[in-house]
């Protein structure tokens, strides 16, 4: 995928109804964005082999499933070399507690977003995975206390 694919109103349209509702059929999608159910599949077919639309799955609440504690943890590596940060990552990939993990500028490396059962469950993995893990120098842990906003949709009215 290149990296912006020109995206027109009735794209953006069109990707709005898929991000609120990922499992409206052809011809709801068509009637809502005003298109026949045949544009409108070769639309939402294009978007997709262009890498817009990466896949499509269900939204899980954490809490009803058991994963009552959400974390955000900052690492910084104490080597920052190619080989050292090919081994964090390659560890992270292998955390399922980590369900996402950003490089950051600033003062620490990687910020990652953790899900798990409750303190316990969150020491072990702290103690055992994360300050195992080669090249870790400091971590620093933030406990989520509420959600306030909380969006998996993308902002596109900026883009019109």
């Amino acid at each position: 995928m290149s990296a912006s694919v020109a995206l027109d109103r009735t794209d953006l349209r069109l990707l709005a109804e898929i991000q609120r509702n990922g499992r409206a059929t052809n011809a709801e999608l068509a009637q809502r964005v005003n298109l026949s159910p045949s544009a409108c599949l070769r639309r939402v077919q294009r978007l997709e082999t262009d890498g817009v639309i990466g896949g499509y799955g269900a939204w899980l609440q954490p809490r009803a499933i058991g994963l009552g504690l959400q974390a955000f943890v900052r690492v910084q590596l104490s080597k920052h070399g190619s080989e050292a940060i090919a081994r964090f990552i390659d560890a992270v990939q292998l955390w399922d507690e980590v369900v996402a993990c950003h490089a950051l500028t600033g003062d620490m490396d990687y910020l990652l977003h953790v899900y798990v059962r409750d303190l316990d469950h969150f020491s072990a993995f702290l103690l055992d995975k994360l300050l195992n893990a080669a090249g870790v120098a400091d971590v620093n842990s933030s406990f989520v206390l509420r959600t306030v906003k909380e969006l998996r949709a993308l902002p596109l009215s900026q883009l019109e």
